[in-house]
């Protein structure tokens, strides 16, 4: 059965930010997803969007004109590694950043729309890293920070939640919305892995207190640990903050094969938590759901994993996840300070 609710932005354009020096963040790592996207039928049954370049005004909406012109000078320098020791740059990786965001505020477009329900952005570089005034961790432009700020700005959403279940602090995102509650950031990530931030009490400032959520965890937490977390949290901030839609940071660098960090997802467990997203979008927001591509550093397992996200997308029933009670993740939110802001 064909579902044509269900957008899908991946572009060969993607692959030209690439350098012969070895990287974990490399085309390599969704070069065969693109090839079984095509032979598997998935662009079959989701509608394929687009990309286009963001503007440099959609840029500057999240990012200070000096990065700008920082890439654009590290861009074309003989050390692609001169501007970060983790985040290389090379001529044509502005414009495919760029085009990143793009694809993402085009998906976005459609959903507004009500053409699409929802949908998944297969872009690279990754971006939930990258603040105001810098790129780091392989991150360059924040893809889901330009896109949520083009939704405030183009059709007026005064309510966006952000979820990231990458496994590192989406510090980036964070410190775009840090004084703002028009749109809520909540960050599940191992504690004491790059980029060193995210602890339980960075909660916002000003209008924007309250508005972050962080959930450091420890290493070796899996699906039981994660489900409970995430369950427990998008019942409360989505019952509580209502948003008009939900944008995700899907982070893929947390499954059990991926050496980068040390929590143990499974494969499945994407499928599953997309399931649990899809259900509280169709009862707060209409269903309006987009998720963007961040880390996941394992070729094999980043394909399965999307893979199964993509699959919960296509699912024909929207049905509540069941939520077990885990006794190391409850200890999590015992005292955690968001309970001044929401109830739990």
């Amino acid at each position: 059965m064909t579902d044509l609710r269900t957008g899908l932005v991946f572009d060969q354009r993607y692959l030209h930010h690439c350098i012969p020096l070895a990287s974990l963040e490399n085309p390599n790592r969704v070069r065969s997803l693109y090839l079984t996207l095509s032979l598997s039928g998935y662009t079959e049954r989701c509608q394929v969007i687009e990309p286009r370049e963001a503007t440099i005004e959609q840029v500057l909406a999240v990012h200070s004109s000096f990065y700008l012109d920082q890439i654009r000078k590290h861009a074309v320098h003989s050390d692609p590694f001169s501007y970060d020791r983790d985040s290389y740059l090379m001529e044509d990786s502005l414009i495919t950043a760029r085009l990143a965001s793009g694809g993402c505020m085009n998906l976005a477009d459609q959903i507004m729309a009500g053409k699409l329900d929802q949908g998944f952005a297969l872009v690279r570089p990754p971006g939930h890293h990258a603040s105001t005034g810098r790129g780091m961790g392989f991150c360059i432009l924040n893809n889901i920070a330009i896109t949520a700020e083009y939704l405030r700005h183009t059709y007026g959403l005064r309510r966006i939640l952000i979820v990231d279940f990458d496994a590192h602090h989406a510090n980036g995102t964070q410190d775009v919305f840090y004084d703002t509650n028009e749109v809520m950031v909540l960050s599940i990530h191992q504690q004491g892995i790059f980029p060193f931030s995210g602890c339980a009490e960075e909660t916002g400032v000003e209008k924007g207190l309250g508005y972050t959520i962080n959930v450091p965890v420890f290493s070796q937490f899996g699906d039981s640990e994660y489900t409970f977390l995430l369950g427990q949290l998008l019942n409360a901030v989505c019952a509580q903050y209502l948003p008009q839609i939900i944008l995700v940071s899907a982070g893929y660098d947390g499954h059990v094969d991926d050496s980068i960090s040390q929590i143990r997802l499974s494969t499945r467990w994407f499928r599953n938590i997309t399931m649990m997203l899809r259900f509280h979008a169709k009862q707060v927001c209409d269903s309006r759901l987009l998720l963007i591509l961040e880390g996941g550093y394992n070729p094999d397992c980043l394909e399965a994993s999307i893979l199964a996200t993509l699959d919960g997308l296509l699912e024909t029933r929207v049905e509540p996840v069941g939520v077990m009670q885990a006794k190391r993740a409850d200890r999590v939110l015992a005292d955690h300070p968001l309970k001044q802001f929401w109830t739990l």
